[in-house]
């Protein structure tokens, strides 16, 4: 009964965290269906309706008192809000781009900036705090790097989709670090803080007749709005879910969004992926596959004992 009890908790965390994934993943499908709208309309309406679903959702679960708690909190430190402010609008130019690129027949590239994002993290830990990385993290880091470097002296193109997603989404982790908030009122205010941004640009849009929405097809209004739910489930998803599981493990299912987004645009969009992209996906796949697996017992055990020797030596 014990053993049983203690599982429970896991097994959740596993349902949360992986459903939160796969619906990251398959975010390319819900985009599409809106691929007529421009990508700075969709994102001010994500903004707008997902702030509106967080401030409902708060009133649901009573949680409002926490939320007028943190902004008091908030008010008593600029810096801190600040922070949240610079958090975001990293969050929002990771959505812009993502939305951009999705309608724009580049999905594989989103797919590609998420499977770099973990070890662009790990570049950030290194260059902003400091921290030291094991000899299979920085080979990790050096084949994705490879391949970067491949893709982009192949087409002579910087491939700034990917390392605009991968970059956007690393710092803001990095800040967020900074700032410890409620992941439901952290959200709430993360939305707010853009919402009257994404108002103005709304209210120009359509006094300018050039708003796609309730001028335009119904369906469409209808899936702007849903754009802030679809926005807000998988943070909510993974916020439940993630601390009742082992950090590796939620490393290990990071990989199924990129995955499933690179199968939708190969498979059902069709996009090219030639030889080039392939052998540039296998360095980023290798290390990030080195990178899941940097601190399990067997990696650490089979690294070169570098370090150590060195210590010796002093």
């Amino acid at each position: 009964m014990n053993k049983g009890t203690l599982k429970q908790p896991y097994q959740a965390g596993l349902v949360y965290t992986a459903s939160a994934y796969v619906m990251w993943g398959v975010f390319p499908l819900y985009w599409k269906l809106v691929d007529n709208v421009p990508a700075d309309e969709i994102l001010a309406h994500r903004v707008i309706w997902s702030f509106l679903f967080m401030l409902l959702l708060l009133c649901i679960t009573r949680q409002l008192g926490s939320l007028k708690e943190t902004i008091g909190y908030l008010f008593r430190h600029p810096k801190k809000t600040l922070i949240l402010f610079s958090a975001s609008l990293l969050i929002s130019l990771n959505w812009f781009i993502y939305i951009w690129a999705v309608n724009n027949e580049r999905i594989i590239e989103t797919s590609l900036g998420y499977y770099i994002n973990p070890l662009v993290s790990v570049l950030l830990g290194i260059v902003v705090l400091k921290e030291k990385l094991n000899f299979w993290q920085v080979i990790s880091v050096g084949l994705a790097a490879i391949g970067v470097l491949f893709l982009t002296l192949h087409y002579g193109e910087f491939p700034w989709v990917s390392l605009g997603l991968a970059f956007s989404f690393g710092i803001y982790g990095l800040v967020k670090k900074t700032i410890q908030l409620e992941a439901k009122v952290g959200l709430t205010l993360e939305t707010f803080m853009v919402t009257p941004i994404a108002l103005v640009y709304f209210i120009v849009l359509y006094a300018k007749g050039d708003s796609s929405f309730v001028v335009g097809n119904p369906t469409t209004s209808l899936l702007l709005i849903g754009g802030g739910i679809a926005t807000a489930m998988p943070l909510l998803y993974f916020a439940k879910g993630a601390p009742l599981i082992p950090l590796s493990m939620v490393g290990f299912l990071q990989y199924i969004a990129p995955t499933m987004t690179l199968l939708l645009g190969v498979f059902v969009y069709h996009e090219a992926f030639s030889s080039v992209h392939m052998i540039a996906f296998l360095f980023i796949w290798g290390g990030s596959v080195i990178f899941a697996l940097s601190k399990t017992k067997f990696m650490v055990a089979h690294q070169p004992k570098i370090r150590k020797s060195r210590s010796v030596g002093l």
